[in-house]
């Protein structure tokens, strides 16, 4: 998708579809439990997208620090970061593009 703004996304979506990042997948699971929520495709995309990345997130960062023996604990601070940046992509109201991810939800077809 294009890092085109969308032009039917409301300020209440963008600040959803933020949240939804930066406290995932708490703030998604929760977005898609609002039936006036997920019936937004926006809000809907970012959402299942944040639920997806931060189990993908959780799951590698448990094989490196356990194949690392407790260092690959020091990448956590640098993949959050990573969260925040597509927070702020969100709330700029620009589709959030997670290479593995997003074709990922996509093709199971839950966005």
């Amino acid at each position: 998708m294009s890092n085109e703004p969308m032009m039917d996304v409301t300020s209440d979506d963008k600040l959803w579809s933020a949240l939804s990042y930066v406290f995932a997948p708490l703030i998604g699971i929760i977005v898609l439990l609002m039936e006036d929520k997920k019936s937004r495709p926006f809000l809907k995309f970012n959402a299942v997208q944040s639920i997806a990345a931060s189990v993908a997130f959780w799951i590698v960062a448990t094989i490196i620090t356990t194949v690392t023996i407790g260092f690959g604990g020091l990448c956590v601070p640098v993949l959050w970061l990573v969260f925040l940046y597509w927070a702020y992509q969100a709330y700029q109201g620009q589709m959030v593009n997670i290479p593995v991810v997003t074709n990922f939800i996509k093709g199971q077809g839950w966005v």
